[in-house]
């Protein structure tokens, strides 16, 4: 949408707001680029000025604070969300306007705590050997002929400034910077050439896995479901903001170093084919994610191996998406 970023969940962190779910969008640009609209609170002002009844209540009833509520709402919301936008840029253009700060409805980014755009998927679809160079170093010859398709249990989703937990009997975590897909329309045996338009936009994504789960005790599904093992962040990016999901640099710091670096374009399968793949199965919902796969560089393929420890970093960056940033620490009390 040029002007911000979504932030379909944020908190404020002064006394009287935590836990206070509001839809948000950050600032990308201006002398408050980096800030966060509170988009439920810019409504209420522009429906006070039209001297609406209940102007909160009505604010909430037309632009949801709930994400889920956004995404099923995508189409209405999301208009409703790009009117209001377009009254805040009028208003922070002006002198003389109503003042956002005071209402409330503009806030510093330090005074706001992210959580992640999608708190609760319905359910997160996965991809495995996406990529050419990862496939092969997981000891692929040979490209897949067709996705490999697993799932990753919900309840692992954290936002972008929640710590990733390694669990005591797991010793071998590891990282996997995505690029994730949020679904905005219901898909069902869905066309390719029609695919992206089920798309309600992007976000960056992290599919940590313990692989000693995964391998020797076969237990893929807990391998990458264990709690707080699905971060993801920092905002959603619309897809007008994205009109190539193919043509983004994808790259992965732990601790500061780089440990993976590739373009979306080196998918073996695209987006769009995946989403063609997955609903002639299953039906994807508004608010599903769906994780695209993870470049060459995993932890597990280094000599010696580079799995995450207590006080590391993850920092995934996505060219137009935005940077995913975790703290990791030991669950050991």
């Amino acid at each position: 949408m040029g002007f911000e970023r979504l932030a379909p969940a944020f908190e404020a962190r002064e006394s009287g707001w935590p836990g206070r779910r509001r839809l948000g969008a950050i600032l990308t640009e201006g002398p408050r680029a980096g800030d966060v609209l509170d988009l439920n609170g810019t409504l209420a002002v522009r429906l006070a000025l039209d001297d609406a009844g209940a102007p909160e209540a009505e604010a909430d009833s037309l632009l949801p604070s709930d994400p889920l509520a956004f995404l099923r709402r995508f189409d209405a919301a999301l208009r409703v969300a790009r009117e209001t936008l377009d009254f805040a840029r009028d208003v922070l253009s002006r002198w003389d306007g109503p003042d956002l700060d005071r209402a409330g409805a503009l806030r510093a980014r330090r005074d706001v705590r992210l959580a992640s755009p999608v708190p609760r998927p319905g359910k997160i679809v996965a991809v495995a050997r996406n990529y050419r160079a990862h496939a092969a170093e997981q000891g692929e010859t040979t490209p897949p002929e067709e996705p490999v398709i697993f799932l990753k249990a919900p309840s692992a989703v954290i936002g972008p400034e929640d710590d990733i937990v390694l669990p005591d009997a797991a010793k071998e975590v590891d990282y996997e910077g995505e690029l994730a897909v949020v679904i905005g329309r219901r898909a069902r045996r869905v066309a390719a050439a029609d695919a992206l338009d089920f798309v309600a936009g992007y976000t960056v994504a992290n599919d940590v896995s313990a692989r000693d789960f995964q391998g020797r005790r076969g237990q893929h599904f807990l391998g990458k479901s264990c709690d707080t093992f699905a971060p993801l962040g920092p905002a959603l990016v619309t897809c007008d903001e994205v009109p190539d999901p193919q043509e983004l640099g994808i790259e992965t710091r732990v601790s500061g170093e780089m440990l993976q670096s590739a373009r979306t374009g080196e998918m073996i399968f695209p987006i769009a084919e995946l989403v063609a793949f997955v609903t002639r199965l299953m039906t994807l919902e508004p608010g599903d994610v769906l994780l695209t796969g993870t470049p060459a560089g995993v932890g597990q393929a280094r000599r010696p191996p580079r799995w995450l420890r207590d006080g590391d970093v993850v920092e995934i960056s996505i060219e137009k998406v935005g940077r995913l940033h975790n703290y990791v620490r030991s669950g050991k009390d």
